[in-house]
C-alpha cells in the first residue's frame, strides 16, 4: 500500500486525475469504479476539468457503482445513481448506458446482488477503483463486522453512517434509508487498482487503522493491506495519526520518476 500525504484536496484530485487519465490514454475501454460522498467531488470536478479540456475522454469506458440506497424512488436526488450523474457521469462524455450500479429497487434483492456480480465480472473487472472512507472505518457501504470476504449484498446502515449521511437529506435521521445495496469487500479487492481519498481531522482515526492498524472486520477498510497494488491520499490533517507520516512524505518526495502511481 502506498501512503501519500498532500497538501489539500485539489493536490489530491491532481494526482488521482492523472492516474485515470493515464489508465484511459492507455486502455480507452477501461472500467472505472466510482464512489459518492464528499471525498471524491475534487477528483470528478478535475475530471470534467480535463474532459472538457479534451485531454481524457470517457466515450469507451464504463463505469460501475460500489452502492445504492434500497427503496428510495428512482426520481430522489439521493439515490445515487443521480448524484454520481449530477456530481460526474453526466458532466462527462460516458454513455449513460454504460454506467451500472446494483438495483436497490428490485423485487429479487439477492438476485439483483448476483446480476451485479456477473455484471462486473463480464465487463472483465474494475481496472481503477475510487474509494472513499467513513469515520467508523467503512467502505462503499461495509459497515464495521462485514466479512473480508463478502459479495455484494443488502446491508443494514449503522447509526452513524446514517447520521453522517443525514447532511444530505436536511439533517434530517428518519429521512435516511435503514438498508443499502453495497459491492462487497470481497468484490472491492478483485478491482485491479484500489484509489481510497481521504481529507479532514474527522478521517484520522479510520486512516491510522487503514495503514497502520491490524486487519480486521471491524475496520472493514483494512482488508486493503492485502491489495497488490492500493493506493492512500490524505491531507495533512487526515494524516494527523499516523505514526510514520514523515517517513510517508519523504517516501513520496523520493519515489524515483519511473515509478508510477
Amino acid at each position: 500500500m502506498e501512503l501519500i500525504i498532500q497538501p489539500d484536496d485539489r493536490a489530491i484530485a491532481t494526482i488521482v486525475a492523472d492516474a485515470v487519465t493515464t489508465l484511459l490514454a492507455d486502455k480507452p475501454d477501461a472500467v472505472l469504479g466510482l464512489a459518492t460522498g464528499s471525498s471524491p467531488l475534487a477528483v470528478y470536478d478535475e475530471l470534467v476539468r480535463r474532459n472538457e479540456a479534451s485531454e481524457v475522454s470517457f466515450a469507451r469506458s464504463r463505469a460501475f457503482m460500489l452502492d445504492e440506497y434500497v427503496g428510495l424512488a428512482a426520481e430522489h436526488p439521493q439515490r445515487y445513481r443521480n448524484v454520481i450523474e449530477t456530481e460526474f457521469t453526466g458532466r462527462v462524455d460516458i454513455r449513460a448506458e454504460a454506467v451500472q450500479g446494483p438495483d436497490g429497487l428490485g423485487e429479487d434483492i439477492p438476485a439483483a446482488c448476483r446480476a451485479y456480480e456477473d455484471a462486473i465480472a463480464a465487463a472483465g473487472g474494475v481496472d481503477l477503483q475510487i474509494l472513499g472512507i467513513g469515520t467508523d472505518g467503512h467502505i462503499a457501504f461495509n459497515e464495521p463486522g462485514s466479512s473480508l470476504a463478502s459479495r455484494t449484498r443488502i446491508k443494514t446502515l449503522t447509526r452513524q453512517t446514517r447520521l453522517d449521511n443525514a447532511r444530505f437529506f436536511d439533517d434530517d435521521l428518519e429521512q435516511v434509508p435503514t438498508h443499502c445495496l453495497t459491492q462487497g469487500l470481497g468484490t472491492i479487492m478483485t478491482a485491479k487498482h484500489l484509489v481510497l481519498v481521504a481529507t479532514g481531522a474527522h478521517k484520522a482515526e479510520a486512516i491510522h487503522h487503514l495503514v497502520e492498524g491490524s486487519v480486521s472486520a471491524m475496520w472493514p477498510a483494512t482488508i486493503m493491506q492485502h491489495h497488490p497494488h492500493a493506493t492512500v491520499l490524505v491531507d495533512g490533517a487526515a494524516a494527523s495519526r499516523l505514526q510514520l507520516a514523515d517517513y510517508y512524505r519523504e517516501t513520496y518526495e523520493t519515489k524515483p520518476a519511473w515509478q508510477s502511481l
